[in-house]
């Protein structure tokens, strides 16, 4: 089945305290975006990347590119005012059997995890990797709080992929505020999300920390 990928980076590093958007922060010798959309060029070279960024930012993301040699094909398209109109602009251009959508800031998801999510979508429409919860977790409502059984609860990561006629369909809803994902924006119109396992270093990067993390697990991986 053909394939693409939206990679969606609207990010302005605010939370991570850098002068410049996050995705283009430059880790292990290249920006984060770049690592992220090699990922998907390794799993597939013939695979459709489409990254999402804000027009305003397209310059300097072409100047990147060249500064760096950066050469994986892929097409740029405008974000929106929040990640569920960028997504809808990202669509757009998906003419493709089964669309995968990503976090720019994820770098460090494995082939293995993007794989297995391009299967389990083609077989059950829609699939997303999660990850087990490791810590005790509580429940806050108001002034109160509650422990919950940690076994009945994931982390939710990207890439999410859906069937191409599932995902178009889902994001003609109007925006609601409880669309934290793109499988809520699918859930919400009414089908099942299958779950894969996801691989636990697949973080997002947002804060400070997680830089020095990001710095530990890509090592001398570079770019393609």
């Amino acid at each position: 089945m053909s394939k693409s990928v939206i990679v969606v980076a609207g990010g302005r590093g605010t939370r991570i305290k850098s002068e410049f958007p996050k995705q283009f922060i430059d880790i292990q010798g290249f920006p984060i975006l770049m690592h992220t959309i090699s990922v998907f060029y390794k799993y597939d070279k013939s695979i459709k990347i489409i990254v999402v960024l804000p027009s305003n930012q397209f310059e300097f993301w072409e100047m990147l590119c060249a500064k760096y040699r950066f050469t994986v094909a892929h097409q740029l398209v405008a974000g929106g005012s929040a990640r569920f109109f960028s997504v809808q602009n990202g669509l757009r251009y998906a003419d493709t059997e089964l669309i995968a959508i990503h976090d720019g800031v994820r770098p460090f998801v494995s082939v293995s995890t993007v794989e297995q999510c391009f299967a389990a979508a083609s077989q059950y429409g829609a699939a997303v990797p999660v990850v087990e919860v490791t810590e005790s977790i509580r429940v806050v409502e108001l002034d109160e709080s509650r422990a919950v059984e940690r076994n009945n609860y994931r982390l939710v990561q990207t890439p999410q992929i859906f069937r191409s006629e599932i995902i178009q369909n889902a994001y003609k809803q109007n925006f609601k505020e409880a669309f934290t994902d793109d499988a809520s924006v699918v859930e919400s119109a009414g089908h099942k999300i299958f779950l894969t396992q996801g691989n636990p270093e697949n973080i997002k990067i947002t804060r400070p920390v997680d830089l020095k993390i990001a710095e530990t697990l890509l090592g001398n991986t570079v770019a393609l």
